[in-house]
């Protein structure tokens, strides 16, 4: 069997093709009479390498000069970490007294964005987004620093000892998304996480710059995320709601937008792979 793309309006038709129709179709390109035996050959061997080659428009920057705020530079990292369930209460006591006095000092170019607990989603986590305004030299020096500082070296031995795992992902923010900046509460936080197919990261900005208008209304639109290390085209977007009640309702409201349908509908071929998580934040996270 063979398989040929097909360009139909905006959309591209999967068609399914037998060998005999193959066949079919090649025959009917060529030419007849006057070839001979050796040219026929090659014309055919370019005819089927144009079905499988396909021609890309040169790109003259990467996805992430395209969708990110290059004038600001922040970088971000985000970090799971699963708890053994009975270390959890001693876990978030380390991370209360440890973190904020990391964020609060001014000789770390950092800054904690939020710190949780996940409520809904995958059990016994906390997640924790920290902000490195300067991008990967603020990032250097920031872990250079905290390798010289006891303190911190201590809280990382004693976590040590609470984990089951951990992983983290270095991030940049889309442009057309909020900056995560300090919020009261109390809220819960919802992070939805895409896995996108590789090479849609650029159509993903595009509808989602419309997109954000449609769900800012409520002001629950709090960060766009996207990966540069770790899981690569991942996608994350960090919601605020007051409840679970007002949750639903905000995303059923975003329904009545005209648009919206349509940007639902182009971007779930996008997606690998999502996962949401519902989190409560720690006492010691700016986000509440």
């Amino acid at each position: 069997m063979f398989y040929l793309w097909r360009l139909h309006g905006c959309v591209l038709d999967f068609i399914h093709l037998s060998a005999t129709g193959v066949a079919e179709i090649a025959e009917s390109t060529h030419l007849k009479g006057g070839l001979s035996a050796s040219n026929h050959r090659n014309r055919e061997d370019s005819w089927f390498k144009s079905l499988f080659v396909r021609k890309v428009d040169p790109r003259k920057d990467a996805h992430s000069h395209l969708l990110t705020k290059n004038e600001e530079s922040n970088l971000y990292k985000i970090q799971f970490h699963n708890v053994k369930p009975e270390c959890l209460d001693a876990y978030n006591q380390l991370c209360e007294e440890t973190l904020p006095s990391i964020h609060n000092d001014k000789y770390y170019p950092c800054e904690l964005v939020g710190t949780w607990n996940t409520w809904y989603g995958e059990q016994d986590q906390a997640v924790h987004m920290w902000r490195y305004r300067g991008g990967y030299p603020a990032l250097t020096e920031v872990m250079s620093k905290l390798r010289q500082n006891k303190e911190f070296m201590k809280y990382r031995e004693e976590r040590g000892k609470m984990l089951l795992s951990r992983r983290n992902q270095l991030l940049l923010e889309f442009s057309f998304w909020n900056e995560p900046i300090p919020r009261k509460g109390p809220n819960i936080y919802e992070l939805r996480s895409y896995q996108l197919r590789p090479g849609t990261m650029i159509e993903w900005g595009n509808y989602w710059a419309r997109a954000i208008g449609y769900r800012q209304h409520n002001s629950e639109a709090v960060g766009g995320f996207f990966s540069q290390i770790g899981n690569l085209y991942m996608v994350h977007h960090l919601w605020a709601y007051k409840d679970l009640e007002a949750r639903e309702a905000t995303r059923n409201a975003a329904w009545q937008h005209e648009g919206w349908d349509e940007v639902v509908y182009y971007t779930v071929p996008l997606i690998q792979h999502m996962d949401s998580r519902i989190m409560i934040p720690m006492k010691a996270s700016p986000l509440q």
